[in-house]
């Protein structure tokens, strides 16, 4: 097993400030990750380390990897269904395989894909919070045994943190997204209040009918209301159209 490597305190210090950053500031996911990949490099005894994430179809892309090698080989789980990052999203569970050469039956194609570009042994780690399970992060080493006890801790707990903060962009992206399609929604509530007042005043009805002129003028001309309301508000629609069938 590979001996876990010196940790400058102070960077590590530094990594966790970071990381926590994200909970209270805005940030890039593609930096926060690159962040993520470079630091499992330097606090665990893994040689090179990837991350997989799932998008909003499902399908695994490879965000982040601290070498062109590992990038490849990320790429070549996704291309092949199959592999241990896979395998950790699906279950959400950790996965760890000492010896990869001893595994050729778990991952028929990726094991030995692995081992021909340098690699002896993997653990994958979940970016998950609870039952949310975002991607996994992939640590390689050229020797057997693996990143070891501690280094797993190290490098949970620094995906644990990204995970929040990732999640948490989300939701707040979501929510002002809601947010907004709320506040369109209010005022285009303004604008059609606007165009049944000039419908009433202009046809001398009531502004029930109002609406009901609006309503069926949309539905007979495959029109939105929205479109109707505009057109009705800027004057280029009056009254009279509206009860012309």
């Amino acid at each position: 097993m590979s001996s876990q490597p010196e940790i400058d305190g102070r960077e590590f210090l530094q990594t966790f400030v970071t990381l926590a950053d994200t909970l209270v500031d805005d940030f890039d996911v593609i930096e926060l990750l690159h962040l993520l990949v470079s630091r499992a490099v330097a606090f665990t005894a893994a040689d090179e380390v990837g991350i997989l994430v799932s998008d909003e179809t499902g399908a695994l892309q490879c965000l982040a990897a601290s070498t062109e090698r590992t990038r490849l080989l990320e790429l070549f789980q996704v291309e092949n269904a199959e592999g241990p990052c896979r395998d950790c999203i699906t279950t959400g569970r950790p996965i760890e395989v000492q010896d990869l050469a001893s595994r050729r039956d778990r991952w028929p194609l990726f094991a030995p894909e692995a081992l021909s570009v340098g690699f002896r042994s993997v653990q994958a780690l979940p970016l998950r919070l609870r039952g949310e399970v975002l991607g996994a992060m992939n640590l390689f080493s050229v020797r057997p045994g693996g990143i070891g006890p501690g280094g797993r801790m190290v490098a949970q707990a620094m995906a644990d943190v990204a995970t929040i903060g990732i999640l948490q962009q989300r939701d707040l992206f979501q929510a002002q997204t809601v947010a907004d399609q709320l506040q369109q929604a209010l005022h285009s509530r303004v604008a059609i209040e606007q165009a049944k007042g000039v419908v009433a005043e202009q046809g001398k009805v009531g502004m029930d009918d109002a609406f009901e002129l609006l309503r069926r003028y949309a539905r007979d001309h495959n029109l939105t209301l929205g479109a109707v309301v505009s057109q009705v508000v800027n004057h280029t629609l009056t009254a009279d159209d509206l009860t012309r069938r």
